[in-house]
């Protein structure tokens, strides 16, 4: 079977026409409504039905298409694939992430994958929205919690988990919560309130669960700011620990009700359900979530370092 008959048979039903398929393949339309004929001939069966205005697919030829097509689109990937993997990792990975996790964790890991590949641009978009990837164009995302679209992959990489943080500078104003109940009488900043409330759902090392409902002057949705306005001293706020460990090792933000951690967000890399991967994706990815599930590793090390003592 000629290949080429095939692939013009293919184009002719994806564009509807004779016409439209002979200006994509760059022929004459005499040329591919004989290549469609001649492939007939070849099976010995009638693949269209032609009339003055429209084309329409026998019943063995919607069969015949519907295998033909994925094996040539394999074909084509298999081709580039092949092709990508002989050439020098370039071009662009589009990636998005939410702010907080981007700046202070994605900036270095993207820092020491260029130096590794310099000719791969990494596009890097920080938001705190849930972005349409493949409307928007996007290679992967990094997430943490539950995926909302479940048409993506999403690969586990590790957890962040959040403890409750104040200011030295808030403490020596309104001392420390004694215990979950008294955070009712402190100032809290909230993080995404609904309806002017924050539950916090906490978990001590005992395994007990609470969950409480606070309030506060301050809300954002946006964990940086969150955090700057707990440093200025506005109050008690739920926050990941990887942003935070440098303040609290310095003593500039104290952890409150240190016993008690929010169950962790699971951090996730997603990516488009797609078969062809262009390398330079999957290159990036794997670097990523390796990078990705250090830091997860070194904050609960971290964690445990500091329950022990």
């Amino acid at each position: 079977m000629d290949l080429n008959r095939v692939s013009a048979f293919v184009r002719v039903v994806a564009d509807g026409s004779f016409t439209g398929a002979a200006r994509a393949l760059g022929l004459p339309k005499s040329s591919v409504s004989r290549s469609v004929a001649q492939l007939e001939q070849d099976l010995g069966i009638r693949l269209l039905h032609r009339t003055t205005r429209k084309l329409h697919l026998t019943d063995a030829g919607a069969a015949f298409y519907d295998r033909v097509s994925r094996a040539l689109t394999d074909i084509d990937e298999a081709t580039v694939a092949a092709a990508d993997m002989q050439a020098e990792l370039r071009g662009t990975v589009r990636v998005t992430a939410p702010v907080d996790l981007g700046a202070a964790v994605l900036a270095p890991v993207v820092a020491r994958f260029v130096r590794k590949h310099p000719a791969i641009h990494i596009d890097l978009v920080l938001t705190g929205r849930v972005v349409d990837m493949v409307a928007e164009g996007f290679d992967l995302a990094v997430r943490v919690g539950p995926l909302r679209d479940s048409s993506l992959i999403a690969r586990r990489v590790g957890q962040l988990d959040s403890a409750l943080y104040a200011s030295r500078k808030y403490v020596a104003r309104r001392g420390k919560p004694k215990d979950v109940d008294d955070l009712a009488n402190h100032d809290c900043v909230l993080f995404r309130p609904t309806q002017g409330k924050e539950l916090w759902r906490i978990v001590n090392p005992a395994g007990e669960k609470r969950e409480v409902s606070v309030v506060g002057a301050i809300s954002a949705d946006d964990l940086s700011f969150v955090r700057k306005a707990v440093l200025s001293g506005a109050g008690i706020a739920r926050l990941p620990q990887f942003l935070c460990g440098r303040e609290e090792a310095s003593g500039v933000m104290v952890r409150v009700l240190p016993e008690w951690a929010s169950e962790g967000g699971i951090l996730h890399m997603a990516y488009p359900s797609a078969r062809y991967v262009p390398q330079r994706v999957s290159v990036f990815r794997e670097f990523a979530a390796g990078e990705l599930a250090k830091v997860s590793k070194q904050c609960e090390a971290a964690e445990l370092a500091r329950r022990n003592g």
